[in-house]
Parts: structure tokens; C-alpha cells; sequence
């Protein structure tokens, strides 16, 4: 919206992970280093943690056009997989596709393709974004391939992202050996103040700012208490308080157009409830026009009749048998509600003439598997839902786009999805029914 009133080539304050926009604080160019360390000493297994929105996913993407041509990488964001998932996941980024039908054999297949990249010169790397929301299960499959290894090296080394929380998962009991084998950690800590100024000016600089935009020094200490460093943070209010300076049409950003977009951020996080509606409006006032309300209908018979009736008409507990209730056009219909039972979702039946599918995750409960269907609504592919039982861990709802005749058809709308979604963790299959 103001990129063009400030000379900008595009928006310096996207939230979205855009590697040329990062800026290498100390911390930052560490966390970098160690990435980069561990994997060309062939580590095995790398640690990076750090709160939410500090950064960890651009650093990844940094980290994929620092490594040279000989690297192959498999990159995994947001992983809601099973064991049997997650390998299948691993040998389509890699470029294999899995034939396999057990762990077992899909193991194997990852591993002849590890020795065959290997033998070549080549280097295997596997990047989990995300990481604290894997299972136990998982993360202990994930320990195993860690065994896979030649005499002298480890054939594919494993980068594990996450919160904070993911260091205390690793402290369990069950993970004690899968901890034991991470020989490379970091922990990503905000910026501090000194830096703050640096990072915007520096995002502003690659978007093509040219030194027009500035911020005052009371805006820049109001963005490092509203922030607390973390940059994404800092994204949001600088974004907002653009978009004040430029209704503004100011080029210097004040502390009044800080403040004032912190102040809109927390309220369209808070939201508009009815208590707080409430807490503005005098009690004595909502109860005066309950009264007038009340005998308006009480005084007023022949209105009250009139607004009774078509209230009747559309009662939920009556059959309708009105003939001239109308639909009404499309752009005036309410919002479509989102399922409340998977009954209400297409079921997935196997069809052997199109027997490939697209599977966006497995999940441990109907809310969480209907949640991420209402997210994909938008899209011009089918939704299905396929209910399974798995050996051990009992029954799982797997969300599946679409149907399709050949693989080539499958993996041309995943990557889609992956271009124009940004659903990087879409896995191409093979039909299974329930």
C-alpha cells in the first residue's frame, strides 16, 4: 500500500522468511556458523532453538544458498508426520520416489541413495523446521537414521529447529540417546538494543529506501520496549507505523506513530468482545433502553405483530413451508460454517484409475485434522479425510488434496502448492484406503 509513496521496491518488513532480508547480528552470524560447521564436519545431528519469531526459519533459508552444489537438502516446516510419513517425506525432497510399503524398506531405500550422493562427493541434509512439534516416535525414527553411516563419516546430517521448548522435550528420559548425539547446539537470543536501529535500516536499504524513510530516536527506543529485540516483532510495528506515516504522509517516523501502532496491533489481537463493549456503555443506560424496548413492544400491539411474524417464519424449530422465501444470490449468503464432524467432510475411497494423492499431514485428533481442513477451503482441489488405525498409537486422521490419474499430475500441483502456498510439507502418495 505505501511502497510507492516511499520509493520501495516491495514491503521491508514481511513477515515472511525472505533470506535476502536478513540481517547478520552477532547472534544471527553465530547461529549461522555453527549451522554451517556442523554440517561440512559432518556432525550428524545440529541443534538451533530460540523463541518465536527470532529468526530461525530465515536462517535456514540463508543457510540452503550457503551450502554448495554437492549438498542436497530435504527441508521440513511445520511436521505433523508419522514415522512411515516422515520417511516418505524425506525421499521425495530428496528426489526418490518411495516404493516401499514398510519402515523397513523405505529405510533402505534412503540409505542407498545416502551412499550413492555420498560416493559421488556429495552431502545429504536434512533441515526440520518446527521441530518441537514432532512425537516421540518420530524423533526417535529420526535418531535411527542418524545410524545410517559409512566407516568413517555420517551419511546424512540433521538439522533440528525449534522453540525453547524443543531443548526440554530432548531432556526426557525416552530422548536421552537422540540427546546425547546432538554435537552442535545454539540458541538464538533476541537483538539487543544497539542492533534494533541496525535491522531496520538495513531491511529498508534492501527494499530500496535510499535513506528517505527515518525514524526519530524516541521511535526507535518505543520499538525496542514494544519489541523486546525479537524481529519479528519489530516487523509488525515498523509495518504499521509505515503505513501511519504515510496516511501522514510523513517521512519520519515519530514516537506518536509508533505508539499508535503498537496500540492498533494489541487491539486487533485482543479483539472486540462484548464485556469490553460493555465496560464502555453506562450499566444504567443499557438497562434504560432494555425498559424502552420492552414497552414499545408491550404498548405498540400492531408493530408487535409485524415484527413477530417474519421472526416465526424463519424459526429454526419449525418445519418451512413458505414457498416465497427466496434464496438469496450468492454475494449476499453468509459465510459457509466450518465442519463440526468429520461426518461432515468428504470421506477418501480409494480409486484405483486415480490412484495418487497429496497428504498435508496426519493428526491425533479430529479438531486439529478439521482445523486445517477450513484452512485449505480456498483451494480449487478437492478436500478428503481418511481415518486410520495405527499399530500402537491407535487412530489418526489423515487431511489428503485431491486425486490423481499419474504421479507426474500429483507432484505438478504439489509444487504448487509449495510455490503459491508456501506448503512446503505436502507429500505426493500413493492411494491407501482406510
Amino acid at each position: 500500500m505505501y511502497e510507492e509513496f516511499y520509493g520501495l521496491r516491495e514491503r521491508p518488513f514481511s513477515l515472511t522468511p525472505d533470506p535476502k532480508f536478513l540481517y547478520l547480528s552477532t547472534r544471527h552470524r553465530e547461529a549461522l556458523e555453527h549451522l554451517a560447521y556442523g554440517i561440512a564436519q559432518k556432525e550428524g545431528f545440529i541443534l538451533v532453538t530460540g523463541e518465536i519469531g527470532t529468526g530461525k526459519t530465515t536462517i535456514c533459508r540463508a543457510l540452503l544458498e550457503r551450502l554448495n552444489e554437492r549438498a542436497t537438502v530435504a527441508l521440513l516446516l511445520n511436521p505433523f508426520f508419522s514415522e512411515e510419513e516422515l520417511l516418505r517425506y524425506i525421499l521425495t525432497d530428496f528426489g526418490v520416489t518411495p516404493s516401499g510399503t514398510t519402515k523397513l524398506e523405505l529405510v533402505e531405500e534412503l540409505n542407498q541413495f545416502l551412499l550413492r550422493h555420498a560416493s559421488g562427493g556429495g552431502v545429504s541434509v536434512l533441515i526440520i523446521d518446527e521441530a518441537q512439534n514432532l512425537s516421540l516416535h518420530v524423533l526417535e525414527q529420526i535418531r535411527i537414521l542418524s545410524n545410517l553411516e559409512t566407516e568413517k563419516d555420517k551419511l546424512l546430517q540433521i538439522v533440528l529447529v525449534g522453540q525453547a521448548e524443543l531443548r526440554e522435550k530432548l531432556k526426557l528420559p525416552k530422548l536421552r540417546q537422540l540427546d546425547q548425539r546432538i554435537s552442535v547446539r545454539y540458541h538464538l537470543q533476541p537483538l539487543d538494543k544497539k542492533e534494533i536501529p541496525r535491522y531496520i535500516y538495513h531491511r529498508l536499504a534492501v527494499a530500496g529506501s535510499e535513506g528517505k524513510i527515518s525514524f526519530s530516536k524516541a521511535a526507535l527506543r518505543k520499538i525496542a520496549s514494544f519489541s523486546k529485540g525479537i524481529p519479528r516483532l519489530i516487523n509488525l510495528i515498523c509495518d504499521r507505523a509505515l503505513l501511519n506515516g504515510y496516511a501522514k504522509q510523513k517521512y519520519h517516523i515519530t514516537a506518536g506513530m509508533v505508539v499508535q501502532a503498537a496500540k492498533s496491533l494489541r487491539d486487533e489481537e485482543k479483539g472486540i468482545s462484548i464485556p469490553s463493549i460493555l465496560s464502555r456503555v453506562s450499566m444504567t443506560i443499557a438497562l434504560g433502553a432494555v425498559f424502552l424496548i420492552v414497552g414499545w413492544l408491550l404498548y405498540y400491539p400492531i408493530f408487535h405483530e409485524k415484527l413477530t411474524k417474519p421472526l416465526k417464519s424463519f424459526s429454526i424449530n419449525e418445519p418451512q413451508n413458505n414457498t416465497e422465501n427466496k434464496v438469496a444470490p450468492p454475494n449476499q449468503r453468509p459465510p459457509q460454517r466450518p465442519p463440526k464432524d468429520i461426518s461432515e467432510v468428504e470421506a477418501y475411497k480409494l480409486d484405483q484409475a486415480f490412484p495418487y494423492t497429496i497428504q498435508v499431514g496426519s493428526f491425533r485428533t479430529q479438531e486439529r485434522a478439521l482445523k486445517k481442513i477450513q484452512e485449505l477451503k480456498h483451494l480449487d482441489h478437492p478436500i478428503y479425510i481418511l481415518k486410520v488405525s495405527i499399530p500402537g498409537k491407535g487412530v489418526w486422521y489423515r487431511v489428503l488434496i485431491g486425486k490423481f490419474k499419474t504421479q507426474e499430475e500429483a507432484l505438478e500441483v504439489q509444487r504448487e502448492l509449495k510455490i503459491k502456498e508456501g506448503m512446503h510439507y505436502v507429500l505426493v502418495m500413493k492411494a491407501v484406503s482406510e
